[in-house]
């Protein structure tokens, strides 16, 4: 087996067994990868590389959107909603004016979700006593 194909199958085991908020961190670490590597493109002037990796970038953004529950999420799934449109608006212009600017505007944001889920995901959850003796 190659190292790319264990690394994909490594890769896919741990997706299929992570928890939720495991897999909104990978998300969030994906994005951030993606938009760090079109950021270096960009400097080195590989246009259709960078491209390729803020379209990406963009398509883990939408399936972070999609997977908001603005039913039970209330505000704050209304504010991640908002603030990943505003993210891809950024990706548009970064690809437009070839500036990584906005990329970096994205990149902090992304870098404290990430952080924030990533707390979450490794916080356990407390268990409330049973009343029932």
């Amino acid at each position: 087996m190659s190292y790319e194909r264990a690394s994909q199958a490594y890769t896919q085991s741990a997706v299929l067994s992570a928890a939720p908020e495991q897999l909104v961190v990978m998300l969030y670490d994906g994005a951030i990868r993606f938009m760090h590597q079109a950021q270096v493109a960009m400097q080195h002037g590989e246009r259709e590389i960078a491209r390729e990796k803020l379209l990406r970038a963009e398509d883990i953004l939408n399936e972070l959107n999609n997977s908001l529950d603005a039913q039970n999420g209330g505000e704050i799934a209304n504010s991640l909603r908002s603030l990943y449109l505003w993210m891809k608006r950024q990706i548009m212009e970064s690809l437009i004016k070839q500036d990584t600017k906005p990329l970096e505007e994205c990149l902090i944001q992304l870098r404290e979700l990430r952080d924030a889920w990533s707390a979450a995901a490794n916080t356990p959850i407390a268990v409330q006593p049973s009343l029932e003796a």
